[in-house]
């Protein structure tokens, strides 16, 4: 993380004309404010020339800072509450929102430009609905690469049962838990589907059956995947219900890649005012922006998930290979609340050689 300098108010651009006495000249003074710094997780992406909108209309220019997989920047935002790493923060997920409340990391904002029509986003009352405003969502599942069993002459799996079978031993790769919303997520599936006492004993037929764990869902997809973008070997992989859209080439009627819809944990990213900003109300305005309709019909393209501005279009085909979940798994956020750091420990303990 880089250091960042704050701006001494909130004024925009001053320019100061100073007369040089004698030789009839000008010089321009720029007094301009540093820019806002808005800190995400590693897969944050918008378009060439999105950002630069909001400095547009703002005169502020935006210093987008990475702060690793959501996990780690809910962690790092923690450990830096007494001096902020930035202004505004993008990427922290149903399954970290909690933590990053209950610490004080985050101001009390949420955009006013928030409707009804967005109300199944929001989080419950108490746990963070004043402090995050929710850009997007999308179903975490076990992708599968369709050519890649199709070439093997394998059937490919359907439900989290099926992936512990001997069939699918070192073909199935995940984000770890403890470093990764995706990789949560998926753990959080696990807890609901077989329940506090069971989910245990199932990582352990994972662990047995090869799985591998990567810090991170970029690893994990790019890297370890057989996916037509990705490099790997591995054709199960724990990404989105979404991805599958931009793994479809011009001219493809099918996608190469599908999502197993019994596998899947729904997640909504949100944005917030980092507490201690000394920038509040320019703050205020870069949330507001990341919910606008000009953010929000980027996101799909961008990011692979789904916008949550119910004013947002999606890009032609989208609704042809991104498939939603009808019965996700659903973890309450309370019991998330409750319960994360105890899981994590002892998802830890099974999945750490």
């Amino acid at each position: 993380m880089q250091t960042r300098k704050k701006t001494a108010g909130l004024a925009l651009v001053g320019i100061i004309a100073v007369g040089v006495a004698g030789c009839g000249t000008t010089q321009t003074v720029s007094d301009a404010p540093a820019p806002l710094v808005l800190v995400t997780h590693d897969s944050f992406n918008l378009s060439e020339g999105t950002l630069e909108k909001f400095t547009e209309e703002t005169g502020i220019e935006v210093e987008v800072q990475a702060a690793g997989d959501a996990g780690e920047l809910v962690n790092k935002l923690v450990l830096t509450k007494d001096s902020p790493l930035g202004d505004v923060v993008f990427g922290i997920d149903n399954t970290f929102a909690s933590r990053a409340v209950n610490e004080g990391v985050l101001a009390d904002y949420a955009s006013p430009d928030l409707t009804d029509a967005e109300s199944q986003y929001l989080l419950p009352a108490g746990s963070g609905l004043e402090q995050l405003t929710p850009i997007d969502n999308g179903d975490v599942c076990v992708n599968v690469d369709h050519e890649w069993f199709a070439e093997a002459g394998i059937a490919e799996p359907v439900t989290l049962d099926d992936l512990v079978k001997p069939e699918y031993k070192d073909l199935f790769v995940t984000p770890a838990a403890n470093s990764s919303s995706p990789g949560l997520a998926f753990l959080l599936a696990t807890v609901a589907a077989y329940g506090d006492d069971g989910w245990q004993d199932y990582w352990q037929q994972l662990v047995d059956n090869g799985v591998k764990i990567d810090a991170g869902w970029s690893d994990a997809y790019y890297v370890d995947f057989s996916g037509p973008s990705s490099e790997g070997d591995r054709p199960l992989v724990v990404s989105y219900a979404s991805s599958p859209p931009f793994e479809v080439q011009e001219g493809d009627t099918e996608a190469p890649t599908g999502a197993l819809l019994d596998t899947c944990f729904r997640q909504t990213e949100y944005a917030g005012v980092i507490a201690g900003t000394e920038n509040q109300a320019l703050a205020e305005k870069l949330v507001d922006f990341l919910f606008s309709v000009d953010v929000q019909n980027d996101i799909p393209e961008s990011m692979y998930v789904f916008p949550v501005n119910a004013l947002a279009t999606l890009p032609d085909g989208w609704s042809d290979y991104a498939e939603i979940a009808e019965d996700p798994f659903v973890v309450s956020p309370d019991d998330i609340d409750a319960n994360r750091e105890t899981w994590l420990s002892e998802w830890a303990a099974i999945a750490t050689p």
